[in-house]
């Protein structure tokens, strides 16, 4: 063998021995099990989801995620594929066994409480892998509690003491956990997961503003609500009706969406903007027209629209992203809102716990209104207004809070990576 051939043999087995030691240590990469998705009748429920995958895929892009749904259909597995072709959705016995055999972590979605308590117990107990709670409101109840609830609170106190960490998606939550016995080594702040959403279908958005002569910028979009959603109206849903809730939901209708009709009255009648009235569940498409459209004197109804069907977050992102702002009885649309710099107003009552005042949490304090005070009602209708003709200002308020809650996504995302290694 000459030299030269003995060079290049040598710097090609050189080369092979290299790539093979890269490749050996090259670590694997971490198994991120998402436990989210709770129902598909809410637009808020829907985000959760994406909103969640989007902070993963941009800040842990090496890690791999796997989705445990509990419902994707009605079209959202659909979504969810488009925008997240990477991820893994774990939806058989078979998938779940295997999730629980290469998972690394478990980490719980956004969530009105811990939703998903049963499996992340059993996580714990069959896997002894750690797990954390990503953006929950708790305990997630008002009132004095059932014996059903404090057997849940006293299981969930021993999951979260056990987690990796605890994020909560409003103050009370995290201050309530402190007092009642959670002793999670990191329990903090950590906005809902649905301010990340980013889907989007603008097609669909650009035909129903043509269709209704909506001008992107010029109108404003408001949601209705009532006290407890009336889930028995709801096909998919085979719920049981509820005597005291549709009792409860009569006595406060008039009361919690006629401050919303003085509001869209103020706008209509002191600037150029139109109203949208559209929906964040299913049974809000009916309740939109019964309370606001048909109760709305005949002058205004030239310049409002009624969404008179129910639409994906998809669609309604888009169409938020073309107002000039939010406001409503409703969580997650202003939610979404906000994680995109559109200004939006929050309206609360106690039936929804403490969700709300996570404005507080990320200082929009003037933009939270409680309905069970005489004094904030009263402040709907101008706060409202000044939204619509103040839109450089409002759109500066939203922007600031859109960095609070993005700097608490990095840091939640930090310390994940940290209990990931």
């Amino acid at each position: 063998m000459n030299r030269r051939t003995f060079v290049k043999d040598t710097s090609l087995l050189i080369g092979l021995l290299m790539g093979s030691l890269e490749k050996a240590s090259a670590a694997p990469k971490k198994v991120i099990i998402l436990r989210s998705s709770w129902q598909t009748v809410n637009i808020g429920d829907i985000g959760h989801t994406p909103g969640v995958l989007t902070i993963l895929e941009k800040y842990l892009p090496d890690a791999e995620i796997r989705l445990w749904p509990s419902s994707i259909g009605n079209g959202v597995k659909e979504i969810l594929e488009q925008r997240f072709p990477k991820v893994k959705v774990v939806n058989t016995p078979e998938l779940i066994k295997q999730a629980f055999a290469e998972g690394d972590f478990l980490l719980h979605g956004s969530g009105p409480f811990l939703v998903a308590r049963t499996d992340v117990k059993k996580w714990r107990e069959e896997t002894g892998k750690p797990y954390g709670v990503y953006g929950i409101t708790f305990p997630g109840f008002y009132g004095a509690p059932t014996e059903q609830q404090i057997a849940s609170l006293a299981t969930d106190t021993e999951l979260l003491t056990n987690a990796a960490f605890t994020f909560f998606r409003d103050s009370p939550s995290l201050e309530y956990a402190r007092k009642n016995g959670v002793k999670c080594p990191v329990m903090e702040f950590g906005p809902d997961g649905a301010f990340a959403v980013d889907l989007r279908n603008d097609k669909l958005a650009d035909a129903f503003l043509k269709q209704n002569k909506l001008t992107s910028g010029k109108f404003l979009c408001v949601i209705p609500r009532q006290r407890y959603t009336p889930y028995w109206e709801v096909k998919s849903k085979n719920a049981a009706f509820d005597a005291f809730k549709d009792g409860k939901n009569k006595e406060m209708r008039e009361h919690d969406n006629a401050p919303l009709r003085e509001a869209m009255m103020a706008v209509l009648d002191k600037t150029d903007l139109k109203i949208l009235i559209c929906p964040e569940d299913e049974t809000q498409v009916k309740l939109g027209k019964e309370v606001l459209l048909d109760k709305l004197p005949q002058q205004y109804h030239s310049r409002v629209v009624w969404r008179d069907r129910y639409w994906l977050t998809d669609e309604a992102l888009s169409t938020y992203l073309k107002s000039a702002g939010l406001f409503g009885l409703e969580m997650h649309s202003p939610i979404m809102c906000i994680g995109h710099g559109i200004p939006a107003i929050v309206c609360r009552f106690t039936e929804q716990t403490t969700k709300g005042f996570m404005w507080r949490d990320i200082g929009l304090d003037d933009w939270l209104f409680d309905m069970d005070k005489p004094e904030e009602v009263a402040r709907i209708a101008p706060a409202v207004l000044a939204m619509a003709q103040n839109p450089a200002r409002a759109k500066q308020k939203a922007l600031q809070a859109k960095r609070i809650v993005e700097g608490r996504q990095k840091a939640t995302m930090e310390i994940l990576r940290k209990k990931l290694s």
